[in-house]
């Protein structure tokens, strides 16, 4: 159970049914009473946490779901890959101000059907609803040329972790223990992802992963 607002009754004119996924307060208040506005939409969920998202859209039944990516608890990224499997009816929408290259690629991998970044009028999100509701693949251009470009990630999931784990400057033996490798296990995938990001230490290394969208 969350501490997600209670859905709103249904109302049989709003057919599409949205869970909204932003943890500023302000930014996810003014989303849901935009699309509020849209004759055919209704939001009947809000949450401000990533592990709130999978519970929340088992309970309410939307029809698709938009996403921020970087939220408390569970990445917005996680937790469409979860919907794809458990919720396989509710349709995925990204929406973030991260328009990374490889957190498109993570999203297309998680089965999202667009990604969109925060900054176009709300006209824009609605029909971008509609267009994915309608079976369409919405994706911003810029960014989609930027991920043409880019190519796809060059760590594998072990490298990703043990970055992931560096991300607040934990010692290799704090990676070590809360990954359950070894000491030399570590520093061989921290050189690895040191050497394919093309930096000095793993504090670059983790600044450019995050930069790429590949953490």
């Amino acid at each position: 159970m969350t501490d997600a607002p209670a859905p709103p009754p249904t109302n049989p004119a709003k057919s599409v049914r949205v869970l909204l996924a932003e943890d500023q307060g302000m930014m996810r208040g003014a989303l849901a009473l935009l699309l509020d506005l849209e004759e055919d939409m209704q939001v009947v969920a809000q949450v401000a946490a990533g592990d709130q998202i999978v519970a929340t859209a088992l309970e309410t039944r939307p029809d698709i779901a938009l996403l921020d990516i970087e939220l408390p608890g569970r990445s917005g990224l996680d937790a469409a890959a979860d919907l794809r499997d458990r919720l396989p009816a509710c349709k995925v929408l990204i929406v973030t101000t991260f328009g990374r290259p490889g957190y498109l690629r993570r999203a297309m991998e998680a089965g999202a059907s667009g990604f969109l970044v925060k900054d176009g009028p709300v006209e824009d999100l609605a029909a971008a609803i509609r267009r994915v509701l309608a079976g369409e693949r919405v994706i911003d251009p810029a960014l989609a040329a930027a991920a043409l470009s880019a190519g796809p990630n060059p760590l594998t999931p072990r490298e990703r972790d043990v970055l992931t784990a560096a991300v607040d400057g934990a010692t290799v033996a704090d990676i070590a223990g809360k990954l359950h490798l070894s000491q030399a296990t570590v520093r061989n995938y921290l050189s690895a992802a040191i050497g394919k990001t093309g930096t000095r230490n793993r504090m670059e290394a983790v600044r450019a992963a995050r930069r790429n969208g590949w953490l």
